[in-house]
């Protein structure tokens, strides 16, 4: 990507809609806008109406114009914005008309990368706007903007400024050995590493707590035909999502639902009915159904195996099919159709060692009961609290960093209080800085930014 470049793209989104927007970034905007005007731009930041020509002269909409002249303006350039129209081919002409007046298209995430390149944001706050845009739940929502609006950065940049403190006290205490003092005995320099410590502690509370309300949580529904894998997908989802008939095999494709359970986002999967080591699949479009089901089990995040309580109150299903689960993903085994049998005696019948002992619930998918107690499972699953004013978005990434800047915090810890070795101390402290830096971009790869904007979309 060239930042010398005028970049211009489409910054609505794809289809019909009343307005949609095109959007220019550059030192070319002020030129590339009055030549589409056919007049000079209005006043900065006013919105105007006005007709949009081609190189002839030819009107080919008519819309406000915005000009937010550089630094003052999303990127820190040039910026200007064409709202025409809605319609598809009415904004490829103005791009096209932008193209030849010698903007070139943006790549996706071009607009942003500018900005953070600008120093208009910094990377988490860059990423932060990604997360706001595709956010599924509105507390989801609410952390992106929290993080947009520079909260998250700000407790990360002050771990960096007690980072830094501390350094400075190492350091002078390695520069002047000479000195009476023994800086690295001081309690004062203990305990203020004693409080960082707390304080990554909190900050990476706050942080899972984002990436659970940004990724949210997959979740496979597993188990034989006609077990009530379907019923409960329903019953999560709120509405008939999938087909349900009292036939066996119903279901043989994947279906997925997006659900939130009090702003987490749950991804729910419902699968082909698993048959047992020694039954073929009725037909090739069954046994192709189950193959996928297999698939989509190793990808999850847990795994829903759904008992008939009336066929099968043992949960011999599960015992048969625990060694073709994949061992590394957790399984919640839930005892369905409760409201047709006894409920104390269908658990009864349940032996834990002799299922691994995976939590177990009881349900029932037609009357809804016992769901509250399997969404509080769930959301206790994945560390899940009421979203708060704390959250902050976050990513995979941004966690990595601060577990890696935390235990060279603890590392440094060890260090002073066991053996005062002041250079490993000052070391330690300062690859912890490092790690932090690379959340804010202080510290950065190339290759990292082109990951990060290249998951953007086109005309932000």
């Amino acid at each position: 990507m060239s930042s010398a470049a005028t970049i211009v793209a489409i910054a609505t989104a794809a289809g019909r809609g009343g307005v949609g927007i095109v959007r220019l970034s550059g030192s070319m905007s002020r030129h590339i806008g009055e030549s589409i005007l056919g007049k000079s731009l209005p006043p900065p930041r006013q919105a105007v109406l006005a007709g949009f020509r081609d190189e002839a002269g030819a009107m080919l909409d008519e819309g406000l114009v915005l000009f937010f002249p550089a630094p003052h303006s999303y990127t820190g350039e040039d910026v200007l914005e064409l709202h025409g129209h809605g319609g598809k081919m009415v904004l490829e002409a103005l791009v096209a008309r932008a193209v030849d007046l010698g903007a070139r298209r943006a790549s996706p995430g071009e607009f942003t990368q500018r900005a953070f390149l600008n120093d208009k944001l910094d990377l988490a706050q860059a990423e932060a706007v990604a997360d706001l845009i595709d956010a599924g739940s509105l507390a989801a929502a609410r952390a992106a903007l929290r993080s947009l609006q520079g909260e998250f950065s700000a407790a990360v940049r002050d771990l960096v400024e007690a980072l830094i403190e501390l350094r400075v006290w190492v350091e002078a205490a390695i520069d002047f050995p000479e000195e009476e003092i023994d800086f690295l005995a001081d309690r004062a320099l203990v305990a203020r590493l004693d409080a960082l410590r707390a304080r990554f502690a909190a900050v990476l509370r706050s942080a899972r707590q984002g990436r659970v309300l940004r990724d949210g949580m997959t979740v496979v529904i597993a188990g034989r035909p006609n077990a009530g894998k379907s019923s409960l997908l329903n019953a999560l989802a709120g509405h008939e999502a999938a087909i349900v008939t009292p036939l066996a095999g119903t279901t043989r494709d994947v279906l997925r639902e997006q659900i939130a359970i009090d702003g987490m986002p749950l991804h729910v999967i419902d699968t082909a009915g698993l048959r047992a080591a020694d039954e073929a699949a009725a037909d090739v479009v069954e046994a192709e159904g189950i193959r996928r089901a297999r698939v989509e089990l190793a990808r999850a995040d847990r795994i829903l195996f759904v008992i008939d309580a009336v066929a099968d109150p043992s949960a011999e299903a599960y015992r048969q099919e625990r060694a073709s689960l994949p061992p590394e993903v957790p399984v919640t085994l839930l005892i369905n159709k409760l409201d047709q049998v006894d409920e104390t005696r269908a658990k009864a019948e349940i032996d834990p060692a002799a299922t691994d002992a995976p939590a177990v619930f009881g349900i029932s998918a037609r009357t809804r009961a016992g769901l509250d107690a399997l969404r509080q499972h769930l959301k206790d699953c994945m560390g899940y609290e009421a979203a708060g004013e704390g959250a902050v978005s976050a990513r995979a990434r941004h966690i990595e960093a601060l577990q890696r800047a935390e235990r060279h915090a603890e590392t440094a810890f060890q260090q002073l209080t066991e053996s005062r070795a002041g250079e490993l101390v000052a070391e330690e402290l300062r690859l912890a800085q490092a790690a932090l830096g690379e959340i804010t971009g202080e510290f950065r790869a190339d290759d990292l930014l082109g990951r990060i904007f290249g998951s953007f979309c086109i005309g932000k």
